[in-house]
């Protein structure tokens, strides 16, 4: 779709690309505590809040097959290396990533949750300095990481005012992992885009990781039988699996085009997003200053690591 565009319209487009599917990202935090108070499921409950999140991405990987089938996508045509790339990133990206994640949240903190959360974007800026040639750290990453983390700092100060310093496995260390597996699945994800189209990739890789973490789910005690659907929760879960589809396909689709240590610092967009959607969405929550503030760091994170020289 960006091949026979210059480089300045590819920088415009995979731009908007990378902030639409970061603001998408930050829309699941109040949909979910709206999801979970529809089908009764406690924090605690860890067996079914997996099984329900395997039940979004098995979902929004059949939505990415029916779309992939209706343009004739070569959804079939994979050596026996792509397949086992396929299902490494299934496992990185779907897999291990969703486990860890919500484990660590339902165990730590607010402020240390929204923070940890993000800190994949560290793991993959570093990362890809000492992996790529033409991504090395520099000023402008530099000052882009300290920015928006400031702004994941000042957006979680009314929040919470326990300190930082206990450390617990399942908690902040599930949170590091989390952040770990993430920034790996993006590096698979750039590798396997050199051979096959976003849409195929995206399609299996969402498949094969779902059904893992369903079946992790089932292991934990998570049944489907025992999830109390609504009209309403059906709803927030197909919006939650489209969400899922369209985000993941667009953001693998735009690493073949840029830098995976820029492109990761865009990640800062999701708690600030998620904050003001759910002060808008959420009765009990409220939008204050400081969140504005945090906003216009996060800007300014992105627009230095954007700016060219000169």
């Amino acid at each position: 779709m960006l091949k026979n565009k210059n480089q300045s319209q590819i920088l415009v487009i995979t731009t908007c690309i990378a902030i639409f599917c970061n603001l998408l990202w930050g829309t699941p935090f109040p949909v979910l505590k709206i999801l979970y108070a529809q089908m009764h499921i406690q924090s605690s409950d860890l067996g079914g809040n997996i099984t329900l999140i395997s039940l979004r991405f098995i979902l929004a990987a059949l939505f990415l097959f029916l779309f992939a089938i209706f343009t004739k996508a070569p959804l079939f045509h994979l050596t026996k290396k792509q397949w086992l790339l396929v299902a490494t990133l299934g496992l990185f990206s779907t897999t291990l990533q969703y486990f860890f994640f919500n484990i660590g949240v339902n165990n730590t903190s607010g402020i240390k949750a929204s923070i940890l959360g993000q800190v994949g974007i560290f793991f993959s800026v570093i990362l890809a300095h000492f992996i790529y040639e033409d991504d090395k750290l520099n000023v402008k990453k530099i000052i882009g990481l300290a920015l928006g983390f400031l702004g994941l700092v000042l957006i979680n100060l009314d929040k919470s005012t326990e300190g930082m310093l206990h450390f617990k496995l399942l908690g902040e260390g599930f949170m590091l992992f989390s952040g770990l597996v993430g920034s790996l699945a993006l590096f698979t994800a750039k590798r396997i885009g050199k051979e096959l189209p976003s849409i195929v990739y995206t399609t299996w890789q969402m498949l094969i990781g779902s059904i893992l973490l369903f079946v992790v789910g089932y292991l934990m005690g998570g049944r489907v039988t025992e999830l109390h659907f609504t009209p309403f929760s059906l709803i927030l879960l197909v919006y939650l699996a489209l969400l899922s589809s369209v985000a993941f396909c667009l953001w693998y689709s735009i690493l073949q085009f840029r830098k995976v240590g820029e492109i990761a610092l865009y990640k800062f967009i999701v708690p600030v997003s998620g904050t003001i959607l759910t002060a808008l969405l959420i009765p009990n929550e409220h939008l204050l200053p400081i969140h504005i503030v945090a906003l216009l760091l996060v800007a300014l994170g992105i627009i230095s690591v954007n700016r060219k020289k000169g």
